[in-house]
């Protein structure tokens, strides 16, 4: 059994008929990718087009950018420390302006409506902590709050993802006393509070133990499901294999390659992604490690 619960919709045969009752933005967003119409069957959630990132004449951290992620699909950024990963990440989540070039989610870009793209994306981060005075049932209301939730949405959302993500014994107990796991948890449930299109998971594994690990991928597939468009950062390549249903390999701030497993095996003639790696970044420097 799943450490999560998991949704049993059938994604390829969603119950979309003219009776049926749409009673979220997640079933509106199905209802679209999972059109008829080859053009929105596609239902790219992020696209990114020749975004780049320059902070002096001598120091350009993303060159030209390019990657699309569709609705329910996991992509893997990676890449060495000093990709371009970190950075890019920041501009989606419209932290830090581009030099040139442009990123959607979903039809809001980063360069005109960054308010519009905050509320539409959930981060989850190695290095995020909770507020530890706080409960986790009130870290979700003053997370909820802050994406502008009505009360009533606060409470049913709390519900939700107090039974998904399975912090029901804890949910009124200071964060300062939740063990690494709990942290975990609740970190995961705030992501999703304002029920996002598009989620972000920035080493989420990092510094977590097996059991911690598989949450993750458990978590990782229930996103999957929901029709969410996910994009993973992680070092622990062996991980991202098991995450990750195409991956973008990133070097020097530019997309060196792109696809999925087996695409990037017949690209590249190497069987994992540490091979890959290797071979594309050529001889490692000291100060260069895969991350």
């Amino acid at each position: 059994m799943n450490l999560l619960q998991s949704d049993t919709r059938d994604r390829n045969k969603p119950p979309l008929t003219d009776s049926a009752t749409i009673t979220s933005v997640r079933d509106i967003r199905l209802s679209v990718c999972y059109s008829e119409s080859p053009f929105l069957r596609e239902c790219h959630m992020i696209h990114v087009q020749k975004l780049t990132k320059r902070y002096s004449p001598t120091k350009l951290a993303v060159d030209e950018l390019s990657f699309s992620v569709t609705s329910g699909e996991v992509y893997g950024l990676l890449g060495p420390n000093g990709a371009g990963k970190t950075t890019t990440l920041r501009m989606l989540l419209g932290l830090l302006p581009p030099t040139s070039g442009d990123a959607r989610i979903e039809e809001h870009s980063i360069m005109n409506a960054p308010v519009e793209i905050k509320r539409r994306i959930g981060l989850v981060s190695a290095s995020a902590g909770l507020y530890q005075w706080l409960t986790p049932r009130e870290v979700l209301e003053y997370f909820g709050w802050g994406y502008g939730l009505k009360p009533d949405v606060i409470r049913r959302r709390t519900e939700e993802l107090t039974d998904v993500m399975q912090i029901g014994d804890y949910l009124d107990q200071r964060c300062a006393t939740l063990s690494t796991g709990q942290t975990q948890r609740v970190n995961l449930a705030r992501a999703l509070i304002h029920d996002p299109p598009v989620v972000l998971l920035d080493e989420p594994t990092r510094g977590l133990d097996v059991l911690g690990a598989q949450v993750i991928f458990d978590y990782a597939a229930r996103l999957r499901q929901d029709g969410k468009a996910i994009i993973v950062c992680t070092h622990k390549l062996e991980e991202a294999e098991r995450l990750c249903d195409r991956f973008g390999l990133l070097h020097r701030g530019r997309l060196q390659q792109e696809g999925t497993i087996e695409e990037l095996r017949a690209a590249t003639g190497e069987t994992s992604l540490v091979e890959m790696f290797l071979k594309m970044i050529g001889p490692v420097n000291p100060e260069e490690r895969i991350a």
